[in-house]
């Protein structure tokens, strides 16, 4: 039987600088490549050594993404989450749904777009 992981995952967002800046922040991340991409859009890979998150623009005018459309959210593990808070509220977002059950901590915040992101630390 195969084994496997998630290696990256691609993201419409609206403001790739804004967005890759959020998630190196947040998560000690750094950019991995930058270029262009499909329908005259851009993309920054902004991750780890391992994994990335793709976060793509086509310079299209949208609406922010409706809750559960076209994820429900995009889970993301710290070590700090008292810290990773931090850096959410500085960005100027709204943390909410604080919850404390096993397997760790977690806290939700939605992006400029509208995607929730939940953030768990297991320490």
């Amino acid at each position: 039987m195969p084994k496997g992981t998630i290696e990256h995952a691609n993201l419409t967002v609206s403001n790739p600088e804004r967005a890759s800046r959020l998630l190196q922040d947040l998560l000690s991340w750094h950019e991995r490549w930058r270029g262009p991409a499909m329908n005259g859009g851009e993309t920054i890979h902004v991750g780890d050594e391992n994994r990335y998150i793709a976060l793509y623009t086509d310079h299209q005018p949208r609406d922010r993404f409706a809750k559960g459309a076209p994820l429900n959210h995009v889970g993301l593990l710290v070590d700090d989450l008292d810290g990773a808070e931090k850096v959410v509220v500085d960005a100027g977002l709204e943390p909410f749904n604080h919850d404390d059950y096993e397997p760790g901590r977690r806290f939700y915040f939605f992006d400029w777009d509208g995607i929730e992101f939940e953030v768990v630390s297991y320490e």
